[in-house]
């Protein structure tokens, strides 16, 4: 049997009448949406609930599915220790899942527990079932740095290992929406989380399950988001199903985005496989894009699929390469990204070759291959790369903060023989408060100790 439905959920721990001690009657509103989606669960009468939730420990590289017979959880952290809860979990149904994930080259297990109990993100969707009458055991799921496609394939794997058990299972998707939706809320204000949550409500409304792979992950991140990826397990679990949306609420009065929607199986539907559509249209995106790279890219590139491909860097430059790149010595950084997440960045602030094509040849191969931060990049990775080069003038030093502008110049913190480096206009980097202590930081140089301050301009090629 395949999944009978699924849910999307917040968890604001202020929901739960002992945690909010009179707040909660301001969002009365999602306490009603809550019990109504908890009602629906009920009516379809679950075997095992399987949950997702940002709030299960989360690894870059790996989805922690939590072990062990049961689980317990308290809101003492939330200064309500007397509001507990139990579950039993599915060992036979977890086993499968993990099984399934192995089969499909997706790394998932049950190592790496930090904490035992209940995370307020499964507890508070918990607490509401509970309520409505489903006591059925659970499967637990983290989040982790994958891409939205294998998150998305983590939950077809779901899909396969309920079936396999023909369990009847409704998938619960654990998450809140943008975090920065008003200026007086906990984390502030960012015109992007009012977008953020406009895209997510759409998709509840239709079901397109779609626009969750496909968002940009620019404006994710910029609106602090926290459930998307939870959403992408589900959507995934929903695979090539037909479903009836009910949407039920979305609130903001917190300035945290809190979205309630249920989703009827009704059926099969082989239109709504997304994985396939989503790869198709990132083809084109990357094709579109490397169709419109100028000379410095296309280096960048040709250096760093040259080397992964043959172990061999570059012996000698393209023809036809412009003048300025091959007759000017300047600093050159080269970045990689995947979707907007970065894969790996390596620079040089003054000239190190005879070019700055030189130097973006000898930077493409570093960023790929020499980046600490992150593993070489593999051969079935070069098409999914986004390259940028930075071309850099000659630093110049400055007397204080005042001097610096995060859009216009990038910034280099000294102290002693230790530096740190970082480029201007960079994603999530809005204040010069915040790139002078990012640089800092790479260059190990703590904040009370006497740093001397450089600022440089840039030419950005994408």
């Amino acid at each position: 049997m395949s999944l009978l439905g699924s849910v999307i959920v917040p968890h604001p721990p202020v929901i739960l009448p002992t945690v909010g001690r009179g707040r909660e009657r301001e969002i009365q509103n999602v306490t009603d949406a809550y019990r109504a989606a908890a009602r629906q669960v009920a009516a379809w009468e679950p075997e095992v609930l399987v949950v997702s939730s940002p709030h299960v420990v989360m690894y870059a590289d790996y989805f922690h599915i939590p072990p062990g017979k049961r689980t317990a959880g308290s809101m003492a952290s939330f200064g309500a220790p007397e509001t507990r809860l139990e579950a039993e979990y599915d060992i036979e149904l977890r086993r499968e899942l993990i099984r399934e994930a192995e089969a499909a080259g997706i790394r998932a297990g049950t190592m790496g527990e930090r904490d035992a109990a209940l995370d307020h993100g499964t507890f508070i969707p918990l607490y509401f079932l509970r309520e409505a009458g489903v006591d059925a055991p659970i499967v637990r799921i983290g989040l982790s740095g994958f891409s939205p496609l294998t998150h998305y394939r983590l939950g077809q794997c779901v899909a396969r290992s309920v079936e396999n058990l023909n369990r009847r299972a409704v998938f619960v998707a654990s998450g809140d929406l943008s975090h920065k939706l008003r200026d007086d809320g906990p984390y502030g204000y960012a015109p992007e989380g009012p977008v953020f949550d406009e895209e997510i409500v759409k998709a509840l409304k239709s079901a397109d399950f779609l626009r969750f792979l496909t968002l940009n992950p620019s404006l994710c991140e910029r609106a602090a988001e926290c459930g998307l990826r939870s959403f992408q397990i589900m959507a995934g679990a929903l695979d090539g199903l037909s479903v009836e949306p009910s949407f039920l609420v979305h609130e903001g009065k917190f300035g945290v985005g809190y979205g309630i929607a249920t989703f009827a199986v009704t059926g099969r539907d082989t239109s709504r496989c997304y994985a396939g559509q989503y790869e198709r249209a990132e083809r084109e995106r990357l094709e579109r894009r490397k169709e419109s790279e100028d000379a410095w890219v296309q280096l960048a590139r040709r250096s760093l699929e040259t080397y992964v491909r043959t172990k061999e860097p570059l012996s000698e430059l393209p023809d036809g390469l412009p003048e300025e790149m091959t007759g000017k010595r300047a600093g050159a950084f080269v970045s990689l990204h995947v979707r907007d997440s970065l894969r790996g960045c390596i620079g040089t602030t003054a000239p190190t070759t005879d070019s700055v094509a030189w130097e973006i040849v000898q930077n493409a191969v570093s960023a790929g291959t020499r980046d600490p931060r992150f593993p070489p990049v593999r051969v079935d990775e070069l098409d999914t790369l986004e390259y940028s080069v930075d071309v850099l003038g000659t630093p110049e030093p400055v007397q204080s903060a005042a001097e610096l502008d995060v859009k216009r110049y990038g910034v280099i913190v000294s102290c002693g023989g230790r530096r740190g480096l970082l480029l201007p206009d960079l994603d999530g980097v809005d204040t010069v408060e915040q790139q002078i202590d990012i640089a800092r930081q790479k260059g190990g140089i703590s904040s009370r100790e006497r740093y001397t301050l450089e600022r440089f301009e840039v030419v950005r090629h994408t």
